[in-house]
C-alpha cells in the first residue's frame, strides 16, 4: 500500500504501508516454519483461519491452522479454493501482455483506442491514457469503490462493467496520466473492457483461454456466478464493522462478483497460484520481451518499490521480490515468487471487513516476507 493510495473499501490494496515493517526473517526460521509462524500469529489475530504454501524448485510445502468452516468445525484444508481479490489482476496483465504477444494490441495504445468515448467524463479522457498505464496504476481514473456501499459486494444487485465505469467517471481524475502511482480498481474494470473489445470475449473467457488452460491450472477460475464452487475454505466478515450487529462472524464466502469483475472476481488455491508466478516469472507464459514489460515498473514515491504491470516489486533484505495480494469480502490473500520463478510463497487468512492495513494483514504479509527470504 504506497502512501499515494488509500483504496477504497480495501478491494485491492498495494503492498507498501506493509514493507519494511520488520527485518525479513528475522528469527532465522526455514522458509516454512516462517509460514507457520504465520498461521499461529493469523489464527491469534483473529483469522477463522490461514493456509499457506511455499515452493521451492519442484518441492511444496504446504501449512493451515483453524477451520474451514465455522459451521462444521472441519480443519482448514490447505488445498481449498478461496477468493484470491486483486490477484486477479496480475490474470488480467497477463492476458493482455499475452494478447500484445499475439500482435492483437499494444500497451502503448490509448484506451481510447479500443473504447472510444467510453472514459470521457469529468476530466477523464481516455485519449490521454494508454493500457500499460491501466496496469501499472498511473491512469489516474477515480476510484469506483468509493462510490459503493460496502453492502454492495454481498448483494444480489448486478452490475455491467460499463456501469461500474461510469460510476467512477462522475469524478474527477486523481492525477494527469503517467504521472503517480495511484491505486485504483477503475483501471482494471477498463482493462477488463478492453480485453472484450480486442478478443470479442469477455474477459473471463478470455483469461481462460490464455492463461489458466494453458498453464492447466484446474482449480483456478474467473467466476460469472456468486457462489463459491468445489472444495472451498469459508471466508467471513465481523458485522459489528459490517453491518452494525453483535455477531462474532458472518459466513461472506458469496460474493458479488459483478462488482469485483476483473479488478478482483477470481477464485483459486495455493498451488494453482504458486504455479501461476512461476511461470509468470520463468518465462513459460510469456515471451521475453513481454516477461521484461511485466517487471518494468513505475517508482512508488521516494520508496525502493514499485508497480509493475498487474504486480509490485518489492525490496526486501533478501533482494526484490515480486508480489500482489487482495482483499475481498472474507479473504485476504498474498502470493509472492522470485525473479526466475524457482521459489513461490503463498498466504492466505480467511477474515476481511474491506479495511487495509490491519494487525492480521501486517502480520500475514511480515510470514510471507520471512518465509520468502528463508532457506
Amino acid at each position: 500500500m504506497a502512501s499515494v493510495r488509500a483504496t477504497a473499501l480495501g478491494i485491492a490494496c498495494g503492498l507498501a504501508v506493509l514493507a519494511g515493517a520488520v527485518p525479513a526473517n528475522a528469527d532465522g526460521l526455514t522458509a516454512v516454519q516462517a509460514l507457520q509462524a504465520g498461521v499461529t500469529q493469523g489464527l491469534a489475530d483473529g483469522y477463522p483461519a490461514v493456509i499457506g504454501l511455499v515452493r521451492q524448485g519442484d518441492t511444496v510445502q504446504t501449512v493451515s491452522g483453524g477451520v474451514n468452516d465455522r459451521a462444521t468445525g472441519a480443519a482448514a484444508d490447505p488445498s481449498a479454493r478461496f477468493r484470491i481479490g486483486s490477484v486477479t489482476k496480475t490474470f488480467i496483465a497477463a492476458t493482455l501482455l499475452k494478447l500484445e504477444a499475439q500482435g492483437k494490441l499494444s500497451l502503448d495504445d490509448t484506451v481510447a483506442r479500443w473504447l472510444p468515448g467510453v472514459v470521457d467524463a469529468n476530466g477523464n479522457d481516455g485519449t490521454k491514457i494508454t493500457i500499460r498505464e491501466l496496469l501499472n496504476m498511473t491512469s489516474g481514473l477515480p476510484e469506483v469503490f468509493n462510490k459503493l456501499p460496502r453492502s454492495a459486494f454481498t448483494s444480489t444487485t448486478r452490475y455491467t462493467p460499463r456501469q461500474l465505469l461510469d460510476l467512477a467517471l462522475r469524478s474527477k481524475p486523481t492525477a494527469a496520466p503517467g504521472t503517480t502511482v495511484g491505486y485504483t480498481n477503475t483501471a482494471y474494470i477498463a482493462a477488463g473492457m478492453i480485453i472484450q473489445a480486442v478478443t470479442g470475449t469477455d474477459p473471463a473467457t478470455a483469461v481462460k483461454d490464455l492463461v489458466i488452460d494453458p498453464l492447466g491450472l484446474t482449480e483456478t477460475t474467473f467466476p460469472t456466478t456468486d457462489d463459491m464452487p468445489g472444495n472451498y475454505i469459508h471466508g467471513y466478515a465481523v458485522p459489528l464493522i459490517w453491518i452494525g450487529t453483535n455477531v462474532p462472524y458472518t459466513d461472506v464466502s458469496t460474493s458479488n462478483v459483478t462488482i469485483t469483475g476483473a479488478a478482483g472476481a477470481m477464485i483459486s488455491t495455493s498451488r494453482d497460484l504458486a504455479a501461476f508466478f512461476r511461470a509468470l516469472m520463468d518465462g513459460t507464459l510469456l515471451p521475453p520481451a513481454q516477461r521484461q514489460e511485466l517487471t518494468t515498473g513505475v517508482q512508488e514515491g521516494t520508496t525502493d518499490n514499485y508497480f509493475d504491470l498487474g504486480i509490485e516489486t518489492l525490496a526486501t533484505a533478501c533482494g526484490p521480490m515480486y508480489v500482489k495480494n487482495g482483499l475481498v469480502p472474507g479473504y485476504v490473500t498474498y502470493a509472492a515468487a522470485n525473479a526466475d520463478g524457482t521459489k513461490e510463497v503463498v498466504l492466505e487468512g480467511t477474515e476481511d471487513n474491506l479495511s487495509e492495513g490491519t494487525n492480521g494483514q501486517v502480520h500475514l504479509y511480515n510470514a510471507l516476507k520471512n518465509a520468502y527470504c528463508a532457506s
